[in-house]
């Protein structure tokens, strides 16, 4: 980014406040903004007594050392303990943990007596096979429950656990194995992914082909899909002849608060993965804390559901520790929303009666493309609060997903946060915040975030800039795996004293965050730094556009142009004059300066596994050069299908 500060062009006035029976009764309410302020180490010295310690922490922050934190330093605990055992030893063994719903139809119900028995079966099994506290175990599992329970026996055993996504190849799955030196992988033979099923165990067979994976003792596979697995005796083992032979007995180890709890890979930019490393105290108390406070929890009469992959941080933070710390009875999918029909989601919200939903926003557009007429064929009245996670919200998608999924009634609350924070930091809170459409809003409470200059300076309301965090957390990353010095370059240089992770944003005129996607997303349009997410959310406030992907494409007038690929509404047709009654729409929503060079209709944006846009690709097209790695997209036949659309000039406009 140049020295000008991002344009901020997007005005919104619609306003939501919290419904009163929400407000009436919250977790959480305007007070504990002020008493975070007023001691925010006493703040969450007092969130770390949600949870049961085997040793209570006197010490709540070690900063002396900065940017390496230690926090609750001096307390003894088990994560396992307090997800699961601490809830039956209080009388809720029979509540439900998880409805689990399979893509074909199947179901299972597991209560937190029945959890409690698997997970110490497991982790039983974990010490036959070798596994102790500190060796790391590799998880590459479908959306089943038994992911759930490797983690969980992981955490009882003081394994740091490594999930890599289902989605990814072998060679990415390698990667992840050698650089984590991981000793066993547990896998399956398959899952259901649209309808069939798909292999896991030969990319697993694949991947400890590779030398840095040769210290892998074993593979324990679970049987999910019954299909035809290739097998290595004396190192493959199955999990239901090992496991279920365990006794259900298990007593859990508690660890110090600063012992390693899982490391999850994030690809960023450049370079080879980085493997981020939570810890176990801190990390368990502000995803409890956040999960209590944002999605305003009541575990006796809630059912939630959050439709990440447990591959993901928000899977790990918001369906796994968060969720099951509170005693939180939850929905667990494994499949796609649209198999076998575009309602399953909503059949699903139904069938179980569904309170709490925490989405994404690719997700919410890709459901306003296939219309309003599914969602309406459903009774989603049991839903009180909708969540929004991943990447910036467009106003318009937030107010259809309150409107068609929320009954016009519910809050939604929009979430900042990354796998390197570990927990939501930005979020409008449910029964306080007067929410706006497409804004995180403020920090949670004990949190601090501003938006800065170029010289790190807080920028003025109604400027933008980049997004820093500029005191500890307790969720924080505490390194990059193996590479201190890495931890450090990526995210505390560019910003002395500040956590940096490379989100531009906004502060509007009352000082509420706006997030504007990542500084690598932002386009130099004579002189102007324009956000692609502004210029995307005029695009789908358009009635005939259900989601948008923009890129800045080199351009010897302007530095750069924008280039919009658009997929219409279902009901929406492609006619001559689409492209300047788009480019009309953005100029009179945004001004001229942002209006797109080029508009393309698409049938369908390049995605991977998780509904991320992939705009490097996008953009390689826009400037006619050959594309980049497809591999990690949902389905690479997607930018076949773009190349042979797009015109290979600029239109005039």
């Amino acid at each position: 980014m140049s020295k000008e500060s991002l344009a901020n062009l997007l005005t919104e006035e619609r306003r939501f406040a919290p419904p009163a029976e929400v407000a009436a009764d919250a977790n959480i309410t305007a007070a504990a903004y002020e008493v975070a302020a007023e001691d925010r180490l006493g703040f969450w010295a007092e969130q770390a007594r949600r949870l049961s310690w085997e040793q209570e922490p006197t010490e709540t922050l070690d900063w002396s050392n900065p940017p390496f934190a230690k926090w609750f330093a001096d307390g003894r605990l088990n994560v396992a303990y307090n997800c699961v055992d601490r809830h039956v030893e209080a009388g809720h063994g029979d509540r439900v943990a998880l409805y689990f719903e399979g893509e074909p139809g199947d179901s299972r119900v597991l209560t937190y007596a029945d959890l409690q028995r698997e997970v110490s079966k497991a982790a039983n099994a974990l010490t036959e096979l070798g596994v102790a506290a500190g060796d790391r175990v590799a998880i590459y599992l479908p959306m089943i429950p038994e992911a759930v329970i490797a983690m969980l026996a992981c955490a009882r055993i003081g394994a740091p656990h490594s999930l890599v996504f289902g989605g990814f190849s072998a060679d990415a799955l390698a990667t992840r194995i050698e650089d984590a030196d991981a000793r066993l992988v547990i896998t399956a033979d398959g899952g259901f992914r649209r309808g069939q099923p798909s292999a896991l165990k030969p990319a697993v067979d694949e991947a400890l082909t590779r030398p840095g994976a040769a210290r892998v003792r074993s593979v324990l596979v679970v049987r999910r899909t019954g299909q035809e697995t290739p097998w290595t005796e004396g190192r493959d083992v199955w999990w239901h002849e090992l496991v279920d032979r365990q006794s259900e007995e298990h007593t859990p180890q508690a660890f110090e608060a600063e012992h390693p709890l899982f490391i999850l890979y994030t690809s960023g930019t450049t370079g080879k993965p980085k493997g981020i490393l939570h810890t176990s105290g801190g990390y368990l108390t502000q995803t409890s804390f956040t999960h209590h406070a944002v999605f305003d929890l009541k575990p006796e009469t809630d059912v939630y559901w959050c439709t990440a992959d447990v591959g993901w941080v928000t899977g790990h933070s918001y369906i796994v520790y968060g969720p099951l710390s509170n005693g939180a009875t939850q929905v667990l999918y494994e499949g796609t929303p649209n198999t076998p029909h575009n309602g399953r989601w909503w059949e699903i919200v139904q069938k179980y009666h569904v309170t709490i939903l925490y989405t994404a926003p690719t997700a919410i557009r890709t459901c306003m493309k296939w219309g309003d007429d599914v969602p309406a064929g459903f009774d989603l009245s049991s839903l009180r609060i909708l969540g929004s996670v991943g990447e910036p919200i467009n106003p318009e998608a937030w107010v259809w997903y309150r409107k068609h999924i929320g009954g016009d009634r519910t809050p939604v609350v929009d979430t900042w946060w990354q796998t390197e924070t570990g927990a939501v930091m930005i979020s409008p809170l449910p029964g306080v915040t007067v929410a706006k459409p497409g804004s995180a809003q403020v920090p949670l409470p004990g949190i601090s975030a501003t938006v800065v200059d170029d010289e790190g300076r807080p920028v003025a309301n109604g400027s933008g800039g980049y997004l820093t965090l500029t005191e500890p957390w307790p969720s924080m990353l505490r390194t990059i795996w193996g590479d201190d010095q890495r931890f450090v370059d990526t995210y505390w240089s560019r910003f002395p004293g500040q956590y940096f992770a490379g989100d531009g944003a906004k502060k509007d005129d009352d000082g509420d965050i706006w997030l504007l996607g990542r500084v690598d997303d932002v386009m130099l349009v004579s002189g102007h730094n324009i956000s692609t997410t502004e210029v995307e959310s005029a695009l789908v406030s358009h009635p005939k556009v259900a989601e948008a992907a923009v890129v800045g494409a080199t351009d010897p007038q302007t530095t750069q142009a924008i280039c919009a690929f658009v997929m219409l509404r279902g009901t929406a047709a492609e006619d001559e004059g689409l492209a300047d009654e788009l480019r009309a729409h953005v100029a009179k929503e945004l001004g001229p300066i942002a209006k797109p060079k080029r508009i393309l209709a698409v049938d369908e944006l390049p995605k991977t596994r998780s509904g991320k846009i992939m705009r490097r690709l996008l953009r390689d097209v826009a400037e006619n050069r050959e594309l980049g790695d497809v591999t990690t997209l949902t389905d690479t036949t997607v930018m076949e299908l773009i190349q042979r659309k797009m015109p290979s000039a600029p239109s005039e406009d």
